[in-house]
């Protein structure tokens, strides 16, 4: 069983990030900023549909700031859906903006409605934490996902990850007739896979969504983090390999049932070679991001230690003994995979 160990510590962007933000175009300037949405004034709980507590609660602003914040959020959300384009804002008007009083960060989740067709979409203002950008751009070069981010200074805007939560899914979704137990499964292997090569931790039922796409024969499952916080920062090394925590029983079970061994090192090795040719296409930016993080700190120094004895332990690699910090230790872990 995978046990985080304490609250973990929120790191500031170091300048080489920065750098790497902006080459990237991932740096923006934005009209609004996290910290100006702590100016509300009230707030109540959020209820879902069933009249459960989300943990969220809904924000709200006196008057003399409201129609300017409402306006400035449309802008941000015009730059990272349209690039920019504020055309896109006219029909738009914001009808809820809510704040997450347990997350590690306290996001501001903003509800976007197209006032002609009552369209929706959401999207996120935080604190930037520096272990989330590079989870997130490590998820946008290393997995199937495109992520859209923006940064600016302290600030960082995320576009909303559409899917049924995984603690959801597994409650209401697993009798299902439709449901095809082979496909979310192997899913779950491919899913296992790409989190502890990429060294992404935490991915408990409540930190994934799952994207469920009928086709005309088939069902078929994408598995995506869209919490990123606890990229390479933990050093125990089964935090990394979602298969030990005890919320994701479900899908473990499911596993056990339907594949076997031989089927499982087969899931194991496709998505390696999957991750190996996105290595070897995106290798400018993933060179960079890796320079990035092996000049930042964003683990405490037992964590580190930690994790290379556990890593080379279990690949037989004493190449992570020399590692010095994470971005080292990551590096060495996504260079097995372009060996022959």
């Amino acid at each position: 069983m995978a046990l985080i160990s304490k609250k973990k510590i929120v790191y500031k962007i170091n300048p080489g990030l920065r750098r790497y933000l902006i080459k990237y175009s991932r740096a923006v300037d934005i009209p609004i900023h996290y910290h100006e949405l702590l100016r509300y004034s009230n707030s109540i709980a959020l209820y879902d549909s069933k009249d459960q507590d989300t943990l969220w609660e809904t924000v709200f602003y006196d008057q003399s700031d409201r129609e300017e914040i409402h306006l400035n959020v449309k802008k941000i959300y015009a730059l990272l859906k349209a690039g920019g384009d504020m055309s896109v804002i006219e029909h738009l008007y914001v009808d809820r903006i809510d704040l997450c009083v347990y997350g590690n960060t306290q996001p501001f989740r903003v509800r976007i409605v197209n006032r002609i067709n009552d369209n929706f979409d959401y999207f996120y203002i935080k604190n930037a934490d520096a272990s989330r950008l590079y989870g997130l751009e490590l998820e946008h070069l290393l997995s199937p996902n495109r992520m859209s981010y923006l940064v600016h200074k302290n600030t960082l805007i995320e576009e909303h990850i559409a899917g049924i939560p995984g603690d959801k899914f597994m409650r209401l979704h697993m009798q299902d007739p439709h449901l095809n137990p082979i496909r979310l499964a192997k899913e779950f292997v491919k899913f296992n896979e790409r989190c502890f090569v990429r060294l992404l931790g935490d991915m408990h039922s409540s930190n994934f969504v799952i994207d469920v796409t009928p086709d005309f024969e088939e069902t078929h499952y994408r598995i995506r983090a869209i919490d990123f916080d606890q990229q390479s920062y933990e050093g125990k090394k089964s935090i990394y390999l979602p298969q030990y925590f005890k919320e994701n029983n479900v899908l473990i079970q499911l596993g056990m049932k339907f594949i076997t061994p031989e089927s499982m090192l087969q899931y194991q090795k496709e998505e390696r070679a999957l991750i190996a040719h996105r290595l070897r296409s995106s290798h400018k930016g993933i060179e960079d991001i890796l320079r990035a993080m092996e000049h930042d700190r964003i683990s405490p120094i037992s964590n580190i230690n930690l994790l290379k004895l556990e890593l080379a332990k279990h690949y037989g690699n004493d190449k992570f003994l020399e590692a010095s910090n994470m971005g080292q230790i990551l590096r060495i872990s996504l260079a097995q995979l372009l060996k022959k």
